[in-house]
């Protein structure tokens, strides 16, 4: 059975071309990259707030939006869930701030 997010990005994929006035994935893309990138903003900003005052089921909700919008917002860059998994995979084992530190973050 396929995992469930690759399952979602293989249907973002097919929906990106359909009619912008049948999927919101065609809404999305037709609008551009910076609707897209609203979006995921509004996404991560609505799920800190369920963090601090939600419940669980609130903030898993928000959680499962960003992580459908981060998926949106990687198609439309050409990206997909490998190239998020092989960077996982390269950060494995490094520590956090080691690893941000060869970033240039939080300097």
């Amino acid at each position: 059975q396929m995992d469930i997010l690759d399952h979602l990005e293989s249907v973002i994929a097919q929906r990106r071309t359909a009619s912008p006035d049948e999927s919101y994935v065609a809404k999305l893309h037709a609008r551009g990259l910076p609707v897209i990138a609203r979006k995921l903003g509004e996404e991560g900003v609505e799920a800190a707030v369920a963090l601090l005052s939600g419940d669980d089921q609130e903030l898993v909700g928000e959680a499962a939006d960003i992580v459908f919008h981060l998926l949106v917002a990687l198609n439309a860059r050409g990206l997909s869930l490998a190239d998020v998994r092989t960077e996982l995979a390269r950060r494995e084992g490094v520590s956090g701030i080691v690893e941000k530190a060869s970033r240039g973050v939080g300097q």
